[in-house]
């Protein structure tokens, strides 16, 4: 049975505590887990840390923390922490972000982004094993870390995204995870069978990974205006955010449509671009409409083979009152 977790709307809310009150609504609705982003506003660690506190059995996590912005043992001693404050109930979720991020936010040079992931896991992975570290890598050389503290019974599974061929494969040999963003139901077939290579590379059993697959939900009486919001969203994302979103709709089949939406939007089209997507794109990315419409498009991304998780995301426009109707409409 697939497991739906759900993705907390960090730039919807304007207080912490009402950050917070998400995941314990998450929790109360029987949701599996609360993926915390970081982007520019809050930081993951110190809401996850409170909604540990706050909670008690629903599953936390981080999606995504980047490997840049802080160091893998810094990751490592994170995740130990998280994993104590939560009772067990937590996963680390990393990926390399992009450049305008890292170097235009964090001042780091973004260079080789997988070989910095797979390091970061390796050590990550070290250090809440609760082994001395030695590593000699191409970015980290580390010798003599360990924590002072007893490490994490269990230690918390480490997830990663990623979006090209590569990066997923690279999941699928070193990672407990993959966190797939951006996908249309039909094109994540291909970059499920670059996970399996990574598995196989890996001489890993696949029944040990989780593969949790991002849609974007917006559920409300008004099912008009539930659907435009998830079509703007997915606009948004392929036409504003860089590259790597239109390149990787268009490794799926659809790369004169990417290209489309992104020009439009970046000429400031967004109405044409919004369209675009509407027309061909939001039933095969998004699940949206009245509940009863919304839920049963949320089953075609669950009924697919190889996904273990569905996460629950709101589109950027919806206000805080629309993200809780759809939580409530989409729960378990």
């Amino acid at each position: 049975m697939t497991d739906r977790d759900v993705f907390l709307p960090v730039g919807a809310q304007p207080t912490l505590d009402q950050l917070v009150d998400q995941a314990v609504a998450a929790e109360e609705l029987g949701y599996d887990r609360a993926w915390f982003p970081e982007s520019w506003g809050r930081d993951a660690v110190t809401a996850l840390a409170t909604a540990a506190e706050r909670t008690d059995r629903i599953g936390l996590g981080t999606s995504i923390a980047n490997v840049y912005s802080r160091s893998p043992a810094l990751l490592g001693q994170t995740a130990a922490t998280l994993q104590e404050a939560s009772d067990g109930r937590f996963r680390l979720g990393l990926g390399p972000s992009g450049p305008l991020v890292v170097e235009n936010w964090h001042g780091m040079e973004f260079g080789n982004p997988l070989r910095r992931t797979r390091e970061a896991i390796e050590i990550a992975r070290q250090v809440v094993d609760g082994e001395t570290v030695t590593y000699d890598g191409e970015y980290f050389s580390l010798d003599g870390f360990r924590l002072r503290c007893d490490p994490p019974e269990p230690a918390p599974p480490i997830d990663t995204a990623g979006l090209g061929p590569k990066a997923v494969e690279l999941a699928g040999r070193f990672a407990d995870g993959w966190h797939a963003v951006n996908y249309t139901r039909g094109g994540i077939a291909d970059r499920l069978e670059d996970l399996r290579r990574g598995v196989e590379l890996g001489d890993r059993d696949r029944d040990d990974l989780r593969v949790t697959l991002s849609v974007s939900c917006c559920a409300l009486e008004d099912g008009e205006r539930a659907r435009e919001l998830v079509a703007q969203h997915i606009a948004f994302y392929i036409g504003g955010m860089g590259t790597f979103y239109r390149d990787n709709l268009a490794r799926q089949g659809y790369d004169e449509l990417a290209h489309e939406i992104h020009d439009a939007w970046q000429r400031g089209e967004r109405d044409y671009a919004t369209d675009r997507v509407r027309a061909e794109l939001r039933d095969q990315m998004g699940a949206a409409g009245t509940p009863d419409e919304a839920c049963m498009q949320l089953e075609r991304f669950e009924s697919i083979d190889g996904v273990d998780a569905i996460y629950i995301s709101f589109p950027r426009g919806a206000e805080p009152d629309e993200i809780h109707e759809t939580m409530t409409a989409m729960a378990p």
